[in-house]
């Protein structure tokens, strides 16, 4: 392989910002643990490939554009703190929705730490699929591509109109609401739709009308709300509990 050049190097910074992303319809993954699992399951959608020389990954007649580069050059491209050994450049994958019973719907989540969590949790429960408002952040944001760890190469996401969505759709919809019915007192299955709001705002007025199903978790102590992300985590152990 050759040496990566600074017109790669440029290029590459460039994918940080998301209007760069969404033209030239690409996005980075960095580490050696999902750089293989791009490498694995995410092959046709390879752009290029950078590499340290003390990377573990093994390249065998690559199909794609691969380059080496030294530690300062990673660092200097990349968006991790202790940039780690690889880097690939993936093609953003046309999203279509899937036929599932039960779908996770976001309203307007801003920071990606959470946004990777919640990925992370629908990849656990084995919930294939979620409907992003278009106010909801990029998953394409490195923080929650990095964040995700892995589950952006396995969950569906669209991003859409999500009144429109939500108005159109026949299944139930569930809201997490601070006035909606007991979660634990109330019989719920994964079918249907779950609706979670902004971190400061919840779910939006225009969204609420639309809810169904009403839910929320109950507070025993004295904080004034739940992070957003582990708020979902219990919602949907909920859901699937059997």
């Amino acid at each position: 392989m050759q040496s990566i050049s600074k017109n790669k190097i440029k290029w590459i910074r460039s994918l940080q910002q998301k209007k760069n992303r969404e033209e030239l319809g690409l996005f980075i993954v960095e580490g050696e643990k999902m750089v293989n699992e791009a490498l694995n399951s995410f092959g046709k959608f390879i752009e290029f490939l950078c590499l340290t020389k003390n990377s573990s990954i093994v390249l065998k007649n690559p199909s794609f554009e691969a380059a080496i580069a030294s530690d300062e050059e990673l660092k200097s491209i990349s968006s991790l703190k202790n940039p780690n050994k690889s880097l690939i450049v993936l093609k953003i994958p046309i999203q279509t929705t899937v036929d599932t019973e039960f779908r996770i719907a976001l309203d307007g989540i801003q920071d990606p730490g959470n946004m990777g969590t919640i990925l992370r949790l629908a990849d656990w429960f084995n919930v294939k699929e979620i409907i992003c408002s278009k106010e909801t952040v990029d998953i394409y944001n490195p923080k929650v591509v990095q964040s995700s760890m892995g589950a952006i190469f396995r969950i569906n996401v669209i991003y859409c109109d999500l009144a429109d969505y939500l108005s159109k759709t026949k299944e139930p919809i569930f809201g997490a609401l601070l006035e909606g019915q007991n979660i634990y007192k109330k019989s719920v299955e994964p079918k249907g739709i779950l609706v979670l709001g902004n971190e400061g705002n919840g779910i939006s007025e225009k969204i609420i009308p639309l809810i169904t199903e009403p839910i929320t978790i109950p507070r025993f102590g004295q904080a004034e709300s739940l992070n957003v992300s582990v708020a979902t985590g219990i919602l949907l152990s909920e859901f699937f509990r059997g």
